[in-house]
């Protein structure tokens, strides 16, 4: 569904809005570990992130990666779109070019009500919504 950067994002702003509640900045290499990734790619994802205002940063010794309640309120699909663009909504799942209502592939009618449904529930989720889900206990981030 979304490439390995995207949820790599997503992973590593709902790990850094756990972390940012107590106040905190997490480095790269934390945040790498804390959602199983390799670093440098996460360092890479995270100065992204920064760059396009999803996330802040503070250089230096004391600095790191941190989330205000702003931030909070990004929704999944704003980190979607700022990694992936909007290949979600406008792609076919088998790849095809002129994949549509007219021309489906043997794949569409079926996935076309999966798509509607996780386009809604990106859209309608943020990133407050599933670091509260992390906080229950329920719910993880790294395998164990």
């Amino acid at each position: 569904m979304f490439s390995k950067s995207c949820e790599y994002a997503i992973k590593a702003m709902i790990f850094v809005a756990q972390k940012s509640e107590e106040g905190t900045r997490i480095s790269a290499k934390e945040i790498a570990n804390g959602i199983d990734a390799p670093e440098h790619f996460t360092a890479k994802i995270m100065q992204d992130l920064s760059k396009k205002k999803l996330i802040h940063s503070i250089k230096g010794p004391n600095g790191g990666f941190f989330m205000d309640e702003k931030d909070l309120k990004t929704s999944i699909a704003d980190i979607v779109m700022t990694i992936d663009g909007d290949e979600l909504y406008m792609n076919c799942v088998l790849g095809l070019k002129a994949c549509s209502e007219k021309n489906p592939c043997p794949i569409h009618n079926e996935y076309k009500e999966i798509k509607k449904n996780l386009i809604k529930m990106i859209e309608n989720n943020t990133i407050a919504d599933f670091k509260d889900k992390l906080d229950s206990g329920k719910f993880f981030l790294k395998n164990t």
